[in-house]
């Protein structure tokens, strides 16, 4: 079995890569919910500038939020 050491360097190798990729992936994918992103931030304004024009809020509660 002569290529028997190769698929054991790659098994290694991948037994190594993947849990780390995982740990990786899980802190991204965790962050993502915690952190706003800017999509969020400028709906807030445009929903906010909305209700502002169309009269259903005055300019104090305008400042104020």
């Amino acid at each position: 079995m002569p290529f028997f050491g190769h698929w054991y360097v790659l098994l290694k190798t991948l037994a190594i890569l993947v849990p780390i990729g995982a740990v990786i992936w899980l802190a991204i994918f965790a962050l993502r919910g915690f952190l706003p992103s800017q999509d969020t931030i400028g709906s807030a304004l445009r929903i906010l500038n909305e209700r502002f024009a169309r009269g259903e809020i005055d300019q104090q509660e305008y400042d104020n939020r």
